[in-house]
């Protein structure tokens, strides 16, 4: 397969370097926007900014400039970019052929002014690009473990066979398994949602809550995705698989998430401002927390741990308030 990658951040280029190590020898391209990074990649063969000390694979090729030029007899182009970046990726590829996916998790933020809400992913690609034949590429995944080789689960979720079947064969491998899904609306969400409530959850564990309370927070996270999920017609099932519990899971608990990072800055007394600077990678539940409380809200879907989230972000609510503010809310059935 001729597999080309466009975005060489850190799970761009780990997805590249999985696909160049496919038993299957596939021709892999890791395009960077950035000349001087692209310059630094061929030369350094590794990425030292985002995955310092894991050498590319021989076979990997860097490209930079225009990319439609590699477009051409492509088996499968990965968009490994930021969600804000993603309308602008999809509309220079809306004439492609080959079957296209995204990686980025969360929502499109909304124009100030527009009085809409922000968009999935599948959704901003119906607007942008809407003859393309496309799907995401998620779950419960680490871009450093990824490009170590070490085991991992993910799902290609697509209404197109097209689009599931050249992920599996792109990239299912001894040491990633691809599962394949039709629900691009539950994975989306999932992926989404987590890193949102991945935010709480670095919050208890910042303020030494216990364990009880990231159990807690966890289990009552899941729901509140799952409610948002079926209101926006996914399937309930999609919630208790890899794009679901099991990427809640990982970015809850895992050293690694980002977005839990930022929740654990903030409950040591970080500003919002300084708990993103210092990551040096984008934490997409910072910018779709929003989102998801404002299309929670429309739908009349009850998500209190994301209201608090974001009134956490905003200002509103201290680490200490947004606890009490939960641990507040009165006695309930568990439902859904």
């Amino acid at each position: 397969m001729k597999i080309i990658v466009l975005g060489a951040g850190a799970w761009g280029s780990a997805l590249a370097m999985s696909a160049a190590q496919h038993p299957g020898g596939h021709a892999v391209t890791l395009w960077a926007r950035d000349a001087a990074q692209a310059a630094s990649l061929r030369a350094a063969r590794q990425n030292a900014r985002y995955l310092p000390g894991i050498a590319f694979p021989p076979s990997l090729a860097v490209a930079d400039g225009g990319f439609a030029a590699l477009l051409p007899g492509a088996s499968l182009v990965i968009v490994a970019t930021p969600m804000a970046a993603l309308r602008g990726m999809l509309q220079a590829l809306s004439g492609c052929a080959a079957p296209v996916a995204w990686l980025c998790k969360g929502f499109e933020a909304a124009a100030e002014s527009s009085g809409s809400f922000g968009l999935l992913a599948h959704e901003v690609q119906a607007q942008a690009a809407p003859s393309l034949i496309a799907g995401v590429f998620s779950g419960p995944s680490f871009a450093q473990e990824v490009a170590l080789g070490q085991p991992t689960a993910l799902v290609a979720a697509s209404p197109h066979a097209a689009v599931r079947d050249a992920l599996v064969a792109a990239f299912h491998s001894p040491s990633v398994r691809v599962y394949a899904n039709e629900d691009i609306v539950g994975v989306e969400v999932g992926g989404a949602v987590k890193n949102v409530l991945a935010i709480a959850t670095g919050l208890c564990d910042g303020l030494a809550l216990g364990l009880n309370a990231r159990a807690a927070l966890v289990t009552r996270g899941l729901a509140e995705m799952t409610r948002l999920g079926l209101a926006l017609g996914a399937r309930p099932d999609t919630f208790m698989g890899l794009s679901g519990l099991g990427d809640l899971v990982l970015t809850a608990t895992g050293d690694l998430s980002r977005n839990r990072r930022v929740g654990m800055l903030l409950a040591q007394g970080r500003t919002l401002a300084q708990a993103v600077e210092s990551l040096g990678h984008v934490a997409e539940g910072v910018y779709s927390a929003r989102t998801v409380a404002q299309r929670a809200e429309a739908l009349g879907v009850d998500m209190p741990i994301a209201r608090a989230v974001v009134a956490l972000l905003d200002g509103r609510l201290q680490p200490q308030e947004a606890v009490a503010r939960l641990m507040g809310r009165g006695p309930a059935q568990e439902l859904l």
